[in-house]
């Protein structure tokens, strides 16, 4: 067998014989973020930190559509069913339609994505109290306010970054 006979992967070669990006560990990551554009601060301090990285988010933004709707579906009070169907069609809705590498279209721009991940989880810890569901769905309630707080927490750490820019102004030199 002659060494053309033997098929080599990316992995098996060593690192000299790798382009530096693939040599060094975390060069996709490092790769994708210089892809992306960083978005401008959230009222000049949100998010706090950057550590979830956006892709992360953006899975966990269909998660939580899907956990809340489906927590408000197994409910037996109306309300609890509807507040989970509209918070979950709703997140997920700006998912799709935000300007980041996991959505179908990238019409809303991140900050604004910001915002509303902001303005949902609100909406989330207070609709088992405005709709009156908390005392009767406690499951569906607490669902709801745990996933509602764990989108604030996730938000204050997310690295938020779009794809095209939707929005931006073009800067004049």
């Amino acid at each position: 067998m002659t060494q053309s006979d033997i098929s080599v992967g990316a992995d098996d070669l060593p690192a000299t014989y790798l382009p530096a990006e693939r040599a060094r560990p975390g060069a996709i990551a490092q790769a994708t973020q210089r892809a992306t554009i960083p978005a401008r601060p959230l009222l000049g301090a949100l998010p706090i930190a950057r550590v979830v990285p956006q892709d992360v988010h953006s899975v966990l933004d269909y998660s939580n559509g899907l956990i809340v709707a489906l927590a408000g579906l197994s409910s037996r009070k109306s309300s609890a069913k509807m507040a989970g169907v509209v918070l979950g069609a709703s997140v997920v809705s700006v998912s799709l339609l935000t300007d980041y590498r996991l959505s179908l279209a990238k019409l809303i721009p991140i900050e604004v994505h910001e915002a509303i991940d902001y303005a949902w989880s609100a909406s989330a810890i207070a609709a088992p109290f405005v709709f009156g569901y908390a005392k009767r769905s406690p499951l569906a309630a607490l669902i709801h306010v745990a996933t509602g707080a764990a989108t604030i927490l996730g938000s204050m750490l997310t690295d938020y970054r779009a794809v095209r820019g939707v929005g931006r102004r073009a800067r004049i030199a």
